[in-house]
């Protein structure tokens, strides 16, 4: 009975955290650049004008995207710790981009979210096979948290809710891994 219950948190828990190992050097066909990159890959605004991913991703500084849905519970109660997160960063080290896959058809709805939730960092609307597309990896659900290096690559997701403390943790885990790899 125990082995059974272990077995099961341990497959419910195991998706919360997903280190991805980037893209090969290969150009995908999605939109993502050969280096691994979202670079290039066209949102709208909640304004309606047109923006690139490179306009927030590898400009020097790690970038954590938080995806979110303005109908997802989770992201309701705990979506303002990346507001927290940006705040303690901006202009630093650490940048936020939000990523509502509500669709361009309700971005009124969208918005609505954002100016309740008070959301401070830039928001861009999609759908999910565009975070899809923005990470390379399958999307499982809302809230989910993608991070890029400070040249714009991607290097994992976390699914869940996620406090400030846990995404500086992720990004201070990922900064060990890189200075790792770079003496070796």
């Amino acid at each position: 009975m125990i082995r059974k219950f272990v077995w099961l948190t341990a497959l419910l828990l195991a998706p919360l955290l997903t280190l991805a190992a980037p893209p090969d050097d290969s150009k995908d066909g999605g939109g993502r650049a050969a280096s691994g990159t979202a670079a290039g890959i066209p949102f709208k605004d909640f304004n309606g004008k047109t923006r690139q991913t490179s306009e927030f991703l590898g400009k020097g500084k790690w970038t954590v995207v938080a995806v979110w849905s303005a109908d997802c519970p989770i992201c309701k109660r705990e979506i303002f710790h990346m507001t927290f997160l940006y705040d303690e960063h901006k202009g630093k080290d650490i940048d936020v981009l939000g990523l509502s896959i509500d669709g361009p058809e309700n971005r009124k709805y969208a918005q609505r979210f954002i100016d309740e939730q008070g959301l401070n960092f830039p928001n861009l609307i999609g759908t999910p096979d565009d975070a899809s597309l923005l990470s390379g990896t399958m999307f499982i659900g809302t809230p989910t948290y993608y991070f890029f290096s400070p040249d714009g690559k991607f290097l994992a997701q976390r699914v869940g809710p996620t406090t400030q403390d846990e995404a500086e943790g992720i990004v201070k885990t990922l900064k060990a891994e890189r200075a790792k790899k770079k003496k070796s």
